[in-house]
Parts: C-alpha cells; structure tokens; sequence
C-alpha cells in the first residue's frame, strides 16, 4: 500500500474488522430466494469456500427476514442484511442475529422509525453500511446537480450519515458506487477527503464476467492502489463465487491480500513449444485448494529462452518447451525435468512452502 493510505475507523461485522489497518475484505450477495433456506445456505457455502469474507442477502419482505436466523445457524461467515425502506424489516433482522445492516435511514421515514432501528442495531453492536448508488439518488441532489454526479453521490451518503450521528451513531461504513467507473473513483475520493468512516468499493451493476471485471478493476483498483477503501464487493451478473475469485485477483494483483497464491503467466508469442494455456489451467486446478502461510507468487512462461530472466521477480517460476521443463526458486534454477511433470513439480515445491521450518 501507498505511504498515503487513508487512515479509517475501524468497524467488526461479526468476528470480521473493517477499516482501521484491518486487512481488505471480499464480499458478494446471494442471488437466491433469501426465503429459499436450503438454497440460500448452499449458496453461501460455496462463497465461503471460495474464500468469501462478508455476504449480503435481499430482505424485500417478513418471510425473508424470518428466514435469516435458520441461515445464520447454518453459515460461518458475516451476515449483512439488505433492507430498503421499511424499518420493521431491520427490527426482525436484528432479532434474527444478522451482524451488520444495509439500509440508507432517509429512506425509512419518521424519526421514530430511524431512532428504533439504530437502538436496535446499536444494543446488538451491529453496523450500518449507507449504500449510495447513482440509479437511487434523491429528487432534491438530483435537481442540485443535474445528474448523478460524484458530488451529488457523496453528498446524498454524507446526508445519510448525518441522520446517524444525530443520534449518536457512528458504527458506519459507506459506498457510492456508479455504472460509471469514472464517477465512482471521483465519488470516493471525495468521501476519502472528508470522512474517516470505512469505505465499501465497488462499480455497481458492473455486467457480465469480462465486462464486469473489467470496469471493477480499473474502478476498484485504482481507489486500493491509491490507499482508499476498506472493502470490496465486484458485482457480476452470474455465479457469485465469480465476484469473489475476481475480488481476491485484484487483491492480489495490488499486493494486498495477505495469503494465498498469485498466479502469474507470459501471453505467449511465436516462440512458445508449449501448450501455454493448457499448462496455466493445469496449474490453476491442482493449487485452487493449497493453504500456504505467507503469499507466494508463481511465474508460468512458455519459453525457455526468456523464462529465466521472466521468473526472476517470483517466488517460483517454471519454464517449459523443448520437451523439458525449468523450475526456479527466487530467481536461480533449482532442477529440470521433462515436459509432462512441470505441474507435479511445482506442486512439490509449493508443498516446501507449507512446511514448517526445521
């Protein structure tokens, strides 16, 4: 991270920190029935094993906010409550054991109604995420402003937030998220420059995988690399695990995330002897469950010219061509080996990495 990385408050969604030095989170939201239990649990399963920190899940009504107590038995990780609009839906998710809430109180009408909800979430020690997004910006902003500019997005969150500390109530993280990536890196600067609170990244209604992922990157990298944000979220139309194999990449590719592997590969060129993109593949599947205590980083080449002065800059590179493959460790070769055991001898030597020390 930049010697200019802003420096949050810190917030806990269950046992998970936010802000304040804690390492960036992943998040995603199921795309189940929320009243759909069975479904639901499955679902959150799998974004947990995928390596999901936080999940939110749609309230639109009573039967799905009584549903959330049966889920949150059957899950491990942070359950974030959506709610839009009517309070009485935010009272029986507490009541139900959520650990954090989304719901922007300017939207839920009379002071009472707000006044009850952050008792409520208070006396539980759950926060509030105001989440404001370009498509839901009030008339009044949106005349100001004339369209759903970076200014007007932060000043709708920044009045959300001031119905909260009219009450005494700072358990808080936001998001000011836009179709347009442009607008919302300019959006969350603005809060970064007036606000301590933790900052919830992303581009909302981002699209399909490869467009998605994209404008995600360029829209949530470039807050990260610049210090801004505490937790991310990349929205993708499809299978949530998706979300967070993308969210953990960008991590990654930042030298953000804390653990795991970053796999890192040559695009190939005439010189290749090798089938590049079967070998990445290979690799990709063998290590996709491999826990290894510090992050290590993988260069795959194709090439067994170039490959060694490639390999340098990772923890363990491999070459292959000509029949035969290279491995080396920190720059220098360690062992060469045919062709067909370059992914079992890589495993080996990640293996080494999980290895106590003697």
């Amino acid at each position: 991270m930049p010697d200019t990385e802003r420096k949050s408050r810190q917030i806990r969604i269950g046992k998970v920190s936010v802000g304040g030095g804690a390492p960036v989170t992943v998040q995603s939201m199921t795309k189940t029935d929320t009243r759909d239990v069975p479904a639901t649990v499955a679902q959150i399963k799998s974004l947990e094993k995928a390596g999901c920190d936080i999940v939110r899940l749609a309230v639109p009504d009573m039967d799905a906010a009584l549903a959330l107590g049966k889920i949150r038995k059957q899950t491990k990780i942070p359950i974030v409550s959506d709610i839009h609009f009517d309070y009485r839906l935010a009272l029986e998710a507490v009541r139900q054991g959520v650990d954090g809430m989304r719901i922007n109180p300017g939207n839920i009408g009379a002071k009472y109604r707000i006044k009850a909800v952050v008792d409520a979430v208070r006396e539980r020690g759950i926060p509030i995420r105001i989440g404001v997004n370009s498509g839901s910006l009030e008339k009044d902003i949106l005349k100001k402003h004339g369209s759903p500019t970076p200014e007007a997005l932060a000043e709708s969150a920044l009045r959300h937030v001031s119905i909260l500390e009219d009450l005494d109530f700072r358990d808080i993280k936001i998001s000011v998220k836009s179709t347009d990536v442009k607008k919302m890196i300019a959006a969350y600067r603005i809060l970064a420059e007036v606000t301590d609170y933790p900052l919830h990244l992303g581009v909302t209604e981002a699209g399909t995988y490869e467009m998605g992922t994209i404008k995600s990157s360029v829209g949530i990298g470039t807050l990260l690399a610049e210090g801004i944000g505490d937790t991310i979220r990349v929205s993708l139309t499809g299978d949530p695990v998706d979300e967070i194999d993308v969210g953990i990449k960008i991590l990654k590719s930042l030298g953000i995330r804390r653990n795991g592997i970053e796999l890192i590969s040559c695009p190939g060129c005439g010189r290749l002897e090798i089938d590049l993109m079967k070998l990445v593949k290979d690799v990709e599947d063998r290590i996709a469950g491999l826990e290894l205590p510090r992050p290590i980083k993988i260069a795959i080449l194709g090439c067994v010219v170039n490959g060694p002065g490639e390999a340098s800059e990772a923890d363990i590179g491999i070459a292959g061509g000509r029949g035969k493959g290279m491995l080396y460790k920190d720059g220098k070769l360690v062992r060469s080996f045919k062709e067909g055991k370059i992914v079992d001898e890589l495993v080996k030597e990640l293996e080494t990495f999980a290895e106590p020390a003697s």
